[in-house]
């Protein structure tokens, strides 16, 4: 009798192991459905059709201007000092190099969209978006024109002082 309970212990255990086996095999064939089922069709006619593919970005390099811009700001009481810092984002080694060779171009440039500002402009968010935009319009206008690219791709404010 003791023979018998062991045996149908064992023939339990071995059950339940296979019934685990295939339900850990069945979840892993859905999920592997699931998320790749919809991304062959796609795959294909990625590979067929190469417009469909991005192009691929050259990596991006950061130029920092070595000195912040320091400049005065018109206001409706009273003008005010400004401190800013930049950074460029640039796509690649030669438009690295390019920006790096004519920075006292793009500081000059920069210098002069900054003069442009008021107080008002300076005081929001959309303000300063609106000023980095115009910087980075600017700044690129006067790339082409030494370079025959735009070379920058970003101005970016690392640093923003308004006193």
């Amino acid at each position: 009798m003791a023979e018998g309970a062991e045996n149908s212990g064992g023939k339990k255990k071995l059950i339940i192991i296979v019934a685990l086996v295939v339900l850990l095999l069945g979840g892993g064939a859905g999920a592997w459905f699931f998320f790749m089922g919809d991304d062959a069709p796609e795959a294909e006619v990625a590979e067929v059709t190469p417009q469909a593919q991005p192009a691929k970005l050259e990596p991006a390099y950061y130029v920092i201007l070595p000195q912040p811009f320091i400049f005065n700001v018109t206001g409706d009481k009273r003008d005010r000092l400004v401190q800013v810092k930049v950074q460029l984002m640039v796509r690649g080694d030669s438009n690295e190099s390019t920006a790096s060779q004519h920075i006292p171009l793009i500081e000059s440039t920069l210098l002069q969209t900054f003069g442009a500002a008021t107080v008002e402009q300076l005081r929001t968010p959309n303000g300063r978006a609106d000023l980095r935009q115009q910087a980075l319009s600017s700044v690129q206008n006067a790339m082409v024109k030494v370079s025959g690219n735009q070379v920058v791709e970003r101005v970016l404010f690392t640093g923003f002082v308004m006193q």
